[in-house]
């Protein structure tokens, strides 16, 4: 379906909108006039402190009807929700782990909503210390209500797998497709609207924020580009009503009650705003002679950590692409990783697993546990034919890496009942295929 929603393009670009209704509702020369145009109240939302560097420093400020601070003192909400940042409900378990597709209550259920349908599957860290992530799925099928949402945790990064989700937000409306992704950053207010059953994957980071990776030898192009990131115009609405904000603070949810719609801003500037980003602009690097290269290369965001070259997470993705290496083993290969890797499956079929890994589903290996294709796709990747192929099409796979060990909890591992107890068995038929007296016959000829 057609967005026909308008946003402002770029990447941590210095923005400014305003309603259409309201011309000239943004202060000139200044942030916080005596009187602001319209008797509009302005609120500076900061994203980081106010002495970060500025390259670094993120920040907006938002001219709307009423301040933020205008609501009911908060009290633990009543959301039946499986949420938790409790990383020691059960024993740590190192094995490979693949889960089916998660169930997604239907029409003819009861209405479980974007907050209510919160399931955490595993995570690491603490949000008191803004150090860690966590891995949550979504699965509603109903409309937020007169109810938003904030994290003081983190950032949100959302990917949607089953159904559109229209985001309204303080700074205006995004729709997000499946195959597209969004970034609610911390503190950011929003309410989802779905159309019917919905499931989807989240990445939380409790430290620093998003960023596009650095590119290196590759140039000042490539991969994720900034002018095809959107972010939303602004847009209000005047509406008193019984509203709940429901606030995520350390791991739990608190609900707060007021009178008006948070989404009241009329005009905002600055560079700290949500944003979306369709996947399909991604320009894929590959190997164009031999080996298969690192999946780096297929980095959209990256949130770093204080270690140089080492992330908290970085959200990297598998799209449709050419493949034309030479005597190369093309599928990924057999890896041990000091990183966690958890992976989901938009849509399609995954190259290294081509049958047990299902859209809707997700795989977690762990640090240092062994993965890599499956005796199927080794045998027959060793054999195949090599000539210049189209690989992925109508597929799109992606990956949360972080240098964080995950702790899978307890709604994750037993409560949800899609943890698959035979993911071991598909590395169970490879066999042995060494031979000492063919050594040198398959070595590829020098030039």
């Amino acid at each position: 379906m057609k967005d026909e929603l308008k946003y402002l393009t770029g990447f941590g670009s210095e923005f400014s909108t305003e309603d259409e209704r309201c011309p000239n509702a943004l202060p000139v020369g200044q942030n916080n006039p005596q009187k602001c145009p319209y008797g509009l109240y302005a609120e500076q939302l900061s994203g980081t402190a106010f002495t970060a560097p500025r390259l670094e420093n993120k920040r907006s400020w938002l001219y709307r009807i009423r301040p933020s601070a205008l609501h009911e003192p908060f009290v633990p909400a009543n959301e039946a929700t499986y949420l938790t940042h409790n990383w020691d409900e059960i024993p740590p378990n190192p094995n490979q782990m693949r889960w089916k597709p998660f169930d997604v209550p239907t029409r003819q259920d009861p209405a479980v909503d974007f907050v209510q349908g919160l399931h955490t599957v595993c995570g690491a860290g603490d949000a008191r210390v803004r150090s860690g992530i966590a891995i949550h799925v979504y699965l509603c099928n109903a409309s937020m209500r007169d109810k938003a949402l904030y994290n003081a945790d983190g950032d949100f990064l959302i990917v949607p797998q089953l159904g559109a989700l229209q985001i309204t937000t303080e700074f205006g409306k995004m729709r997000v497709e499946p195959n597209e992704i969004c970034v609610i950053q911390q503190g950011m207010r929003f309410s989802i609207t779905v159309l019917g059953p919905s499931r989807g994957y989240i990445l939380e980071v409790f430290d620093n924020h998003f960023q596009l990776p650095n590119l290196g030898p590759i140039g000042a192009n490539g991969l994720a580009n900034p002018r095809d990131f959107m972010t939303p115009v602004a847009w209000f609405e005047e509406r008193e009503a019984p509203f709940t904000i429901i606030c995520k603070y350390q791991g739990k949810l608190f609900a707060a009650s007021q009178g008006h719609s948070p989404f009241d801003v009329v005009a905002w500037h600055g560079n700290y705003v949500p944003y979306k980003y369709d996947l399909d602009r991604f320009m894929v690097v590959n190997s164009v002679s031999f080996d298969h290269c690192d999946p780096s290369i297929f980095t959209v965001l990256t949130c770093p950590s204080n270690k140089p070259g080492t992330a908290v997470a970085d959200f990297v993705i598998f799209p449709p692409r050419w493949s034309v290496q030479e005597h190369t083993f093309r599928p990924p290969y057999y890896h041990r990783n000091c990183m966690s890797e958890f992976m989901g499956l938009i849509k399609g079929r995954y190259e290294a697993k081509e049958e047990g890994f299902q859209a809707g589903g997700a795989s977690l290996h762990s640090m240092m546990t062994p993965h890599g294709p499956d005796a199927v796709c080794f045998e027959g990747a060793s054999n195949a034919e090599l000539r210049a192929e189209r690989i992925a099409d109508g597929t799109q796979a992606f990956m949360f890496e972080s240098s964080f060990s995950l702790a899978v909890t307890k709604w994750g591992e037993h409560t949800c009942q899609r943890l698959d107890a035979e993911y071991y068995r598909c590395w169970q038929g490879l066999k042995k295929n060494f031979d000492l007296q063919a050594i040198g016959e398959n070595l590829p000829s020098v030039n």
